[in-house]
């Protein structure tokens, strides 16, 4: 999974889980009534961002590789090499799975 990208900052690309097509019990749900995923695999992150009152760099707290949850609507959807990823600083993401 490489992708040649080098995000800037304190930014992490994404790549979203595909959306749920199937309810637990079975139940088809149509691609129009689909709800945007809100976990993803992160595939490239940028090198930090520097504090203010040092302005020493302040390395990024998740790694490629790392599956995470962010909020709903986090990120900026983008395409890279024909597929779908999301853009979002570190601040978007809650959690790392």
């Amino acid at each position: 999974m490489s992708l040649n990208v080098k995000p800037i900052g304190d930014r992490i690309v994404v790549e979203a889980a595909p959306a749920e097509t199937k309810t637990a019990s079975g139940i088809y749900i149509p691609e129009t009534a689909q709800e945007k995923p809100q976990h993803g695999l992160v595939v490239a992150v940028g090198p930090g961002r520097y504090a203010e009152a040092t302005g020493n760099l302040v390395p990024l707290s998740v790694n490629v590789g790392d599956k995470v949850l962010y909020g709903k609507f986090s990120g900026q959807d983008v395409t890279i090499e024909g597929k779908d990823y999301l853009i979002m600083r570190e601040s978007d993401i809650y959690i790392v799975l």
